[in-house]
């Protein structure tokens, strides 16, 4: 537009000159100035209708594509409108992948501080690992009990202190749940007032709960009551197959099974590699 109307006027004062004469008018080399200008203007306006009508016809090739495009999805059972909506539920489930991988991450450092608060209590001698996708502090059932009794004995008494001092002191683990899962092996219970396993590690999953809660003024571990629980297991959870002595002392055990907030249930066992 602005080459037109430049060229207009050009055009038009070239005519003025040629009215007036060269007496009054300007002198013949700016005449001819203003007329190279306008055969330059000219050329400009040339090119660039060339080059619009140039674009016309790509846009108008790019259109016919688009229309040969859409025939051939709608030949193959595309659906646009489909396309379209599964593009934006890709990019929700990006999101929300995105999102996952975030609450991933900081359950991940909340798991690894946890696992370096309890190693406090490797030191002890005591297991830390995890199983059944559960935080787990493995007490030695032989040291805690004599055989086929639930009474806690003198050795284990003061493992327990220990423990509980870790987990008391600790602002972080002393406000967590716990629950204490007691186990077996498989041998049976040869007489005894608990009639099979299962009833055995009920009672010493209850002795140490009980010993753990007890206050510290009075021998026990003082550690919140409302934070604890017991189970008994029996020999339905072994840590290793029952085919030697050695495998079954080692499913003669207490456990201290950190219970798990509503956003750690996840696959404790990957983080743990």
């Amino acid at each position: 537009m602005f080459l037109r109307g430049s060229l207009r006027g050009l055009l038009m004062a070239a005519a003025l000159i040629a009215t007036v004469g060269v007496g009054c008018g300007p002198s013949e080399d700016e005449y001819r100035a203003k007329l190279s200008e306008i055969e330059s203007l000219k050329g400009q306006l040339a090119s660039e209708q060339a080059q619009n009508k140039k674009s016309k016809a790509e846009l108008e090739e790019a259109a016919t594509r688009i229309e040969q495009l859409k025939k051939q999805l709608a030949a193959a059972g595309v659906d646009i409108s489909n396309l379209n909506a599964n593009l934006e539920q890709q990019a929700r489930a990006l999101e929300d992948y995105r999102r996952r991988a975030e609450q991933l991450e900081q359950i991940k450092k909340r798991f690894e501080l946890l696992r370096e608060k309890l190693a406090a209590l490797t030191k002890l001698g005591l297991n830390v690992t995890t199983r059944n996708n559960r935080m787990v502090i493995q007490l030695p059932g032989d040291v805690l009990f004599d055989s086929s009794r639930e009474t806690l004995k003198k050795e284990g008494q003061d493992i327990l202190v220990k423990v509980a001092e870790v987990i008391r002191n600790d602002q972080g683990l002393s406000v967590r749940s716990f629950q204490v899962a007691g186990h077996t092996d498989s041998a049976p219970l040869q007489g005894g007032r608990f009639k099979d396993n299962w009833g055995l590690s009920v009672m010493r999953a209850r002795e140490v709960l009980t010993f753990l809660i007890q206050p510290v003024d009075k021998g026990g571990g003082g550690l919140n009551p409302t934070k604890w629980s017991a189970a008994g297991y029996g020999d339905t959870d072994p840590v290793k197959a029952n085919d030697t002595p050695e495998n079954k002392q080692a499913n003669r055990r207490c456990e201290l099974v950190v219970v798990p907030n509503v956003d750690e249930m996840l696959d404790l066992k990957s983080l743990a590699q």
